[in-house]
C-alpha cells in the first residue's frame, strides 16, 4: 500500500505531464494512426504498429495519471515541521563509515527520474521520520540493518 502524499511540485508536474500527454502527443499520435490505416494492410505497416502501440502506452499512463491525481493528498509545508523529519523534508544523513547521503522524502509518484528522492514507504524515509538533528536511525532492510546519524534537516518553504 502506497501512502497518498505528494508535494505541490510533484502534483503540479503530474498535472502537466498528463496535460502534455493528453492535449498534445495523444492527437499528434491518433492522426499518425490515422495516417498509416489509410496506407491499407496494417499488418505489415510498421507506422501503423509503433503509434498504435504508442498510443495504448499514451492512454495507459494517462488513465493512471488521472486515476492518482484525484487520490492524491497535497502535502504544504508547515513552520511545525522545522527541526523533525517529516514529508517533504530535505534530509542529510551518515553512517558509521563516513558515507553520506542527502535526499528528499516525497511521495511514490516523485521519485522516478530522480535520484535525490525517497518514497515516504520506503524503509530509509520510515526509520528517520519524527526524527531530530543528531538522532540516529536504526534503517532495517532485507540486506541487514544499518544506523544513520541525522547531520541536518531542510524544507522548501513554498
Amino acid at each position: 500500500m502506497r501512502t497518498p502524499l505528494i508535494t505541490k511540485q510533484g502534483y503540479e508536474n503530474l498535472q502537466n505531464e498528463l496535460n502534455q500527454l493528453w492535449r498534445v502527443e495523444r492527437p499528434e499520435v491518433t492522426k499518425k494512426v490515422a495516417w498509416a490505416a489509410s496506407l491499407g494492410d496494417r499488418s505489415e505497416n510498421a507506422d501503423y504498429q509503433y503509434n498504435k502501440k504508442r498510443l495504448r502506452e499514451i492512454d495507459r499512463r494517462v488513465r493512471y495519471l488521472r486515476k492518482s491525481l484525484e487520490n492524491l493528498k497535497i502535502v504544504q509545508y508547515n513552520p511545525e515541521q522545522e527541526g523533525k523529519v517529516y514529508f517533504g523534508a530535505w534530509v542529510e544523513v551518515e553512517n558509521n563509515t563516513g558515507e553520506t547521503m542527502r535526499f528528499r522524502i516525497v511521495g511514490y509518484d516523485e521519485i522516478f527520474g530522480r535520484n535525490d528522492y525517497i518514497s515516504i514507504d520506503s524503509p530509509m524515509a520510515r526509520a528517520l521520520l519524527k526524527k531530530e538533528v543528531d538522532d540516529d536511525a536504526e534503517v532495517k532492510t532485507e540486506a541487514g540493518s544499518v544506523t544513520w546519524f541525522i547531520n541536518a534537516i531542510e524544507y522548501e518553504k513554498s
